[in-house]
């Protein structure tokens, strides 16, 4: 791997797990607000989610492409 792969692979590790902390406290806020009955923007925020799960597993690939 050459020093550009090695650095962009660095720079976009921390920020995908800074995407997973954020969808995780999402999703913890979006449960709280279910369970007080607004069922409908917990299915807004979970269909959201679903769209950063996508783009994650993207960015995850990215990296090991970059890292092999």
């Amino acid at each position: 791997m050459d020093d550009q792969a090695t650095n962009i692979a660095d720079t976009l590790e921390p920020m995908l797990l800074n995407q997973i902390a954020v969808r995780a406290a999402l999703e913890e806020l979006s449960l709280w607000v279910s369970h007080r009955g607004s069922v409908h923007i917990h299915e807004n925020v979970m269909a959201a989610l679903t769209t950063l799960d996508v783009h994650a597993e993207a960015i995850s690939s990215g990296i090991e492409r970059l890292r092999a």
